[in-house]
């Protein structure tokens, strides 16, 4: 049942129109969270181009994804509750529109600094996407609610998948500045395509800014459950960063000797696993979560694990990452599913909250695996993708254990 709607709170006016959803509408934002959510991963195969450009080695620029995370993290905290906030085309509109300014100074960089604080900027409005995402769900019918955010998340986990290949291929073609101004122009469509097509949504809240960032404090407290489902990703996120920040040095380096477009081409593989979304939304309709979550825990580990032994082996290392990438794309759905249950007027804060600690675990997850690699190589990067995920099952266990300590 839902947690009741606090005092402030205009309810949720999406429900009534949700069963007259329009297909196009549910593509459009699926674009949305896709291209909004490249921004955050066009840098990973690019790491040796960029390093080398810079005179970096592997961890410094390994701090690019780090920073680019951080400031997901940042967006996630202080922008995305806005979405309770605000009307949230305008929202969307003006973060696109400062999306866009960072990415052609990020394509336009002449010194590293300067890289790394666009990115920063890029990667906290990139948080478009987790404001489509509980609109998305707010639009939805309570018992369509999970087939429509598979719907839209796989257009994310497809951006996520897909950035890395566009990028390899484009800077292969042009340069990597070219990624970054491309994905400005795109940017400046997607924007004009949303101030069109999306409807008027008003706010669910009254509230003033700090007041929503306090009540955002407090659903951490109300809902337990928010803050293990953000918990059980922050493992798994923290997996799938390392494994894909550390690869691209793998694939260049003297054991394959692959161009970037090679990397783009292994990458690939990975959107093998964005085809499991609209599935994990189906588990969650049938209140599958938990037995799914455990599951796609000892999944990723094994994933983590195989990667190790593909060192020399680009199948293996295939395998390895479709595993990886089906078992964190499951876990987010599922856990998604769970926080936009509790407070129908509080999705967007529930959101932040949940993306916050998971992509905390995902900056952790890029900069240790970047130190890892740099100081012991692909084995030790493995070794922390498996304890990771198995940190995880092991907290999993903990589940109903203190659901009847929460009930007693």
């Amino acid at each position: 049942m839902s947690a009741p709607t606090e005092p402030g709170t205009t309810g949720t006016p999406s429900a009534r129109s949700a069963s007259s959803l329009p297909g196009r509408l549910v593509a459009l934002l699926a674009v949305t969270a896709g291209l909004t959510v490249a921004n955050l991963y066009y840098a990973q195969p690019l790491l040796a181009s960029i390093g080398a450009l810079f005179g970096l080695g592997t961890a410094a620029t390994g701090t690019l994804i780090t920073l680019t995370q951080i400031g997901y993290v940042l967006g996630m905290l202080f922008l995305v509750p806005l979405g309770d906030r605000l009307e949230k085309r305008g929202l969307i509109i003006a973060l696109l529109t400062v999306t866009t300014v960072a990415l052609v100074v990020a394509g336009t960089a002449t010194a590293f600094p300067v890289l790394l604080a666009a990115s920063l900027v890029s990667g906290a409005t990139s948080v478009v996407a987790q404001i489509v995402v509980p609109l998305a769900a707010s639009l939805a019918d309570d018992r369509a609610r999970g087939r429509i955010v598979g719907r839209v998340m796989s257009g994310l986990l497809t951006g996520i998948l897909l950035s890395r290949t566009i990028s390899a291929f484009v800077s292969d073609l042009a340069g990597w500045r070219v990624v970054y101004l491309g994905s400005a122009g795109l940017t400046v469509i997607l924007a004009v395509a949303l101030w069109s097509a999306l409807p008027a949504h008003a706010a669910t809240t009254r509230l003033p800014y700090h007041a929503v960032l306090a009540s955002t404090v407090r659903l951490v407290r109300t809902h337990p459950s928010l803050v293990r489902r953000g918990l059980y990703q922050a493992t798994m996120f923290g997996a799938f960063s390392a494994f894909w920040t550390t690869v691209s040095f793998v694939l260049t380096g003297g054991g394959f000797g692959y161009s970037e477009t090679g990397v783009g081409l292994f990458a690939l593989v990975g959107a093998a696993g964005a085809a499991v979304a609209p599935l994990a939304g189906h588990w969650a309709d049938r209140n599958l979560t938990r037995p799914i979550t455990g599951a796609a825990f000892a999944v990723a580990a094994a994933g983590a694990a195989l990667a190790g032994l593909g060192q020399h082996s680009v199948v293996l290392l295939a395998l390895a990452a479709i595993l990886i990438d089906m078992a964190v794309q499951t876990t987010l759905i599922l856990g998604q599913h769970t926080i936009y249950g509790l407070d129908p007027a509080a999705r967007a804060r529930l959101n932040s909250v949940f993306i916050a600690t998971f992509f905390l675990g995902g900056a952790l997850g890029s900069q240790v695996g970047s130190i890892a690699y740099h100081a012991a190589g692909w084995t030790a990067v493995s070794v922390l993708a498996a304890a990771l995920p198995v940190l995880g099952l092991l907290y999993w266990t903990t589940e109903r254990r203190a659901a009847r300590v929460a009930e007693a």
